[in-house]
This record gives C-alpha cells, structure tokens and sequence, in this order.
C-alpha cells in the first residue's frame, strides 16, 4: 500500500521542504531521479526490515549497492540542489554504516549469533543510517510529490503531535 505524498508533510516539521507552487517547480530531471531512487528505495529491505531479520553480511552488501546507486544518481543532478545535498547526506550514511561494521565478523555469523556487543553495534549502526534515509526520503518524497509504500513510511520522522 502507499502513502500519499500529502500525508507526510505532518512529519517534516522543521525542515525547510519545497512543495509544488509559484515559488519552486522540480526540474524534471530531478523529478526523474527522485521517483527512481525512491522506486529502488522501496525494494531495500535493509532500510526497513526488522534488524533481528536480516542476515548481517547482506546487509553491507545491500549497503554497497546503494551507496553505488546514490553515486549513479548524484552524477545526474546539481550536487548543491536540495535533492543533491539529500543524496549526498544518504551516501555519507552509507559510509558511516560501513565503518562502524568493518571490524565485525558479519561475512559468516546469522544475526542471532552475534555476541550481545555486536547485535548492539549493527543495531546503532542501522538505526543511523535509517534515521538518515527516514528523514531525506521523507523531505524527497513530499518536494516531488511522490507516493511511498507503508514499509518505507516506517523510517520517516514521527508524525507531530496534535
């Protein structure tokens, strides 16, 4: 199921977020790349899945394969632009993820059989690389007026309380 774009904007307070008007129009090369990174977005389970699911080592593989895609991307639009500067804070979170799981033995222990200190490393590591992705999929989603499905919703900021 997905979210209209609309009912996201609850959740973007505070954040200077463009939405369609007489003051700001998306290039439609922009428009282009954000509905197609958030097309790939939605597919990532890492972004989403419940961190007891997923297999440590194929979530530095998925990490991998979208920070290439974040480069891909940035190489198509103005770096400094608003949907620029949110691909290249998602791909700086994407580094930071793999540093701070580089010195794990993830390649061949499941997620249940990390130590507790692992499991508490991979799980900080992945709440900061969501929190980051939450925040700018969020702001890009509502700036180009795209629908998101639910599991991605998940990672977005809370909504404002009443």
């Amino acid at each position: 199921m997905r979210v209209p774009f609309l009912k996201l904007l609850n959740r973007l307070t505070g954040f200077s977020t463009p939405v369609f008007g007489v003051s700001w129009q998306p290039s439609p090369l922009d428009a282009e790349v954000a509905g197609r990174l958030l097309g790939y977005f939605e597919d990532r389970r890492v972004l989403f899945a419940p961190e007891e699911m997923e297999v440590p080592h194929h979530t530095v593989l998925s990490v991998l394969e979208i920070r290439t895609a974040l480069t891909d991307a940035l190489g198509e639009v103005d770096r400094d632009s608003q949907l620029g500067q949110s691909i290249r804070a998602m791909r700086a979170a994407c580094r930071a993820y793999l540093d701070a799981t580089q010195s794990m033995e993830l390649e061949t222990t499941p997620y249940q059989r990390l130590g507790l200190w692992d499991q508490w490393q991979l799980g900080t590591a992945l709440g900061s690389l969501r929190a980051v992705f939450g925040v700018h999929i969020a702001q890009i989603a509502v700036s180009y007026g795209i629908d998101v499905e639910d599991q991605l919703v998940t990672i977005f900021p809370p909504p404002e309380e009443e």
